[in-house]
């Protein structure tokens, strides 16, 4: 039973990215939408962590909130996906549950 965990809060101001990197299950989707794109950046503190955590998980991040925050989308890191609003709903009706952490 594969879970879709969403992810809104940046890593830089709360523990909840790791919380959710700890708890997901190998398998398991993880995407990182409003603030939360800011744990898919390469070249920051974070990234060697979600790297090592989320190796046996699929992560993803939601490329409108990317370029909301003025972020060039080829500083997202190897190993994370952009989803647009439609891959979104798509992975939220093919997973058995959705799990949002706040």
């Amino acid at each position: 039973m594969a879970t879709l965990h969403t992810v809104n809060k940046s890593p830089f101001q709360t523990q909840t990215l790791i919380s959710c990197l700890g708890h997901a299950k190998a398998g398991d989707s993880i995407l990182m939408i409003e603030d939360g794109v800011y744990g898919a950046m390469s070249d920051t503190a974070m990234a060697e962590v979600v790297a090592g955590m989320g190796a046996d998980k699929k992560l993803f991040v939601l490329a409108a909130d990317v370029a909301a925050r003025g972020i060039d989308a080829g500083r997202v890191a190897e190993g994370v996906t952009s989803v647009d609003y439609e891959e979104f709903v798509d992975m939220a009706a093919s997973c058995d549950r959705v799990q949002n952490w706040l």
